[in-house]
């Protein structure tokens, strides 16, 4: 087993202007028919989130499977079962679903050298964000890299695709 197969899973979230350094703790919940729902807080301090990455289901895309993703959670020790806690086990492939691939993924030498996912700053992947719409028909090329014209001091660029139509087209979200 490889050493990025230990990776931890990164829920990659889009802030829309910077986030507040000062997160309240406190827990908002909803109930709907007697089980409390927890609320999602999409804004922190002058900033709003936008959590971009796909829901996991067993028929998503994954990285050398034909058949989708599988089965991929389970629950080792469950309360109704006599458990003091409920815990679940999750194993996918670090390529299923939204996923930001680490330099040492594509060159050994920085693998050698940690520079997995692990180690990024999560600075790097939250902020505001250049969203370019790629033509549904084209890939993105170094040409269409070049045509952009970003601009000077966009940290970051998110690049909506045909993939991003197949598996956010039942969200209500508005990533632009």
């Amino acid at each position: 087993m490889t050493k990025t197969m230990f990776l931890p899973l990164l829920l990659l979230l889009l802030s829309a202007a910077a986030a507040s350094t000062s997160v309240s703790t406190e827990c908002t919940v909803s109930t709907m028919d007697d089980y409390p729902v927890p609320v999602r807080r999409e804004v922190y301090g002058d900033g709003r989130i936008f959590d971009i990455s796909h829901r996991y289901t067993m028929d998503m895309p994954s990285w050398e499977r034909k058949d989708g993703l599988g089965r991929f959670l389970w629950l080792p020790a469950s309360m109704k079962n006599g458990s003091l806690a409920n815990n679940s086990l999750m194993k996918l492939p670090t390529h299923s679903g939204t996923h930001v691939d680490a330099p040492g993924h594509m060159i050994d030498r920085y693998f050698d050298a940690g520079f997995d996912v692990d180690t990024l700053d999560l600075e790097v992947l939250n902020g505001p964000a250049l969203l370019v719409d790629v033509p549904r028909d084209s890939n993105i090329t170094a040409k269409v890299m070049e045509s952009l014209k970003i601009p000077k001091g966009v940290r970051r660029v998110l690049f909506r695709t045909l993939n991003t139509d197949r598996y956010v087209s039942d969200m209500n979200i508005c990533l632009s």
